[in-house]
């Protein structure tokens, strides 16, 4: 999920996480994590907090001004599956290209930093 600030509405955060905000806690299936009382107030999630109880990483770039926040490890592992997180990128062309075009067929993915 990629972010243009660290405090973002609860449908943003749902709808790029996958994690239902709930009085229980952020859920997802039958799995309920329970949040510090901080991490919501007013409809507005304080992502650092949220991200810390899940075990999401959170990462910044700077230079664009946006930061990455990463899939949820609460069992330890880097995924909970195999299956890759949605990424939509533009091609070449300027098009939008989602790598869910994708699912079910073997991808490689290789990225380059100048850092």
């Amino acid at each position: 999920m990629l972010l243009e600030q660290l405090r973002v509405s609860v449908d943003e955060f749902e709808a790029g996480s996958g994690w239902a905000l709930k009085p229980q806690g952020a859920c997802r299936g039958e799995v309920c994590v329970p949040l510090p009382a901080e991490a919501i107030r007013d409809g507005v999630v304080d992502v650092v907090a949220v991200a810390q109880r899940l075990g999401m990483p959170v990462v910044e770039d700077a230079e664009a001004g946006l930061w990455a926040l990463g899939p949820e490890t609460l069992s330890g592992h880097a995924l909970a599956s195999a299956e890759a997180p949605e990424l939509v990128l533009p091609d070449v062309d300027g098009n939008e290209f989602r790598l869910s075009s994708l699912r079910g067929q073997k991808v490689v993915i290789v990225s380059w930093a100048p850092y």
